[in-house]
């Protein structure tokens, strides 16, 4: 399939390259196995990253619209710092007394509503989903979580449980449901209008099997569904469902959160919800491996005396220092306030898009996080064929985005929150040429 053309200069040294990238797949094929699976046709070698962009081994630039791990922007000056001097310091875990710690956990709970009153540390975005999963069952004795059907939670077998996107559904166990992502494109947003709807179902059924509920466990963007944002009625309506059920709310912000949706730090903030349990990973660190689990204390007080919890690494001083650095960043150089701005502007552009291509069912966006569904007249297999050439030819001209959805057919832009509004120009008009070649 057609691809968007690069400069002549990439050209010669994604093909001088090539030979080295083989024997570099090869000895990755061989050493890591097969589960380790590359990003695009014509995988990247890369070697550095600042801010917004990334360098490959050749030294070409690309744009990263897709990297939410690197927060703050790849290895940013201050967090860098701030991860050596507390390295060379000192680092060990929380069963000694550390006032960076306990630092770092005032300054995040100052962020959430004060009803979140405990804060505990994990390594990753997956820990921290087992974790709030182990304490809802705890604090409800129920069993049972409602998830959405395409939805991605991590990489644990509790968390891989529940998360269909990977697994797939019959990977769901059957004392959990899956229940419709609200979507807001297809059927007038019918998915989305019975949201709540669907999750009362799920509850009815659960009990109908004598399966007691736990908790609803929610990405606040819906990004493996898609990338959805639906009305906020119909989301705190269907937490309501749930804790009159006896079940917690989980707003998974591994994703959303750390200011991603422009409207303030949080996702779930957007609905109006007040979860019982916040998670967050990836962004946290900006790149160091991190996450985190904020808590209504009456939640662990039974859990933490019963059951106890500690990880060597989570929460360690230098993720301490790591996350204290990045909340500053975040708030020292109006990151949440950029991503609000930046992503109107860049919203402007891509709906601009739409009208100049027909494949572009719809564009959806809060802060810096946009899905754009691609469609093709009903044709599943061509539109998620489209999806990723779409993908692959950014790649090739310099601009990294990914995809989603249970279809495969929603491009998924997800960049660093210091996109700039020329980062937002380059990555439309390179959006222009890839969907020019269909």
């Amino acid at each position: 399939m057609p691809v968007s053309q690069s400069s002549p200069t990439n050209v010669l040294a994604d093909a001088d390259a090539s030979a080295g990238d083989r024997a570099l797949l090869e000895r990755r094929a061989s050493l890591l196995g097969p589960t380790y699976r590359a990003f695009y046709r014509n995988p990247i070698h890369l070697v550095r990253g600042s801010g917004v962009w990334l360098y490959d081994a050749r030294g070409r630039k690309f744009l990263d619209a897709y990297n939410n791990v690197a927060s703050v922007g790849h290895c940013h000056p201050r967090v860098v710092e701030a991860l050596s001097g507390q390295a060379a310091t000192l680092n060990t875990h929380t069963r000694y007394l550390s006032e960076i710690i306990l630092d770092y956990a005032e300054k995040l709970l100052g962020t959430v509503p004060a009803h979140l009153g405990h804060a505990m540390f994990t390594c990753t975005g997956s820990e921290a989903n087992d974790l709030a999963i182990r304490i809802a069952q705890h604090s409800s004795g129920g069993t049972g979580v409602i998830i959405t059907d395409f939805a991605y939670h991590g990489a644990t077998i509790a968390t891989a449980q529940l998360s269909p996107a990977a697994v797939g559904a019959k990977g769901v166990p059957a004392h959990h449901r899956t229940v419709a992502a609200p979507d807001t494109f297809r059927d007038h947003g019918r998915a989305a209008k019975d949201f709540a709807k669907n999750v009362a179902a799920a509850i009815d059924d659960m009990r109908a099997q004598n399966i007691r509920p736990a908790a609803l466990l929610l990405d606040s963007a819906f990004s493996s569904d898609g990338i959805f944002f639906p009305d906020a009625a119909v989301m705190r309506e269907a937490a309501d469902h749930v804790r009159k059920a006896g079940g917690i709310v989980i707003a998974d912000e591994v994703q959303s959160g750390f200011g991603r949706l422009g409207q303030g730090m949080w996702g779930f903030a957007n609905y109006g919800l007040e979860p019982d349990i916040v998670t967050m990973g990836k962004p946290i660190g900006d790149g160091h491996p991190m996450g985190a689990v904020l808590v209504r204390p009456r939640l662990v007080s039974s859990f933490g005396s019963n059951t106890g919890y500690f990880n060597t690494f989570g929460g360690n001083p230098v993720a301490a220092a790591v996350g204290i650095a990045v909340l500053d960043v975040i708030e020292g150089e109006g990151l949440i306030e950029n991503a609000r701005n930046v992503g109107a502007y860049t919203a402007d552009l891509l709906r601009a898009l739409q009208g100049r291509h027909g494949m572009v069912g719809d564009v959806r966006h809060n802060g810096l996080y946009f899905g754009v569904e691609l469609t093709a007249d009903g044709d599943a297999a061509l539109a998620a064929s489209k999806t990723s050439s779409v993908v692959e030819a950014m790649r090739e001209d310099g601009v990294l985005i990914s995809s989603c959805g249970p279809r495969g057919n929603v491009l998924k832009i997800r960049p660093p929150l210091p996109f700039a509004r020329d980062n937002a120009e380059q990555l439309a008009e390179t959006l222009d040429r890839a969907l020019s070649n269909w």
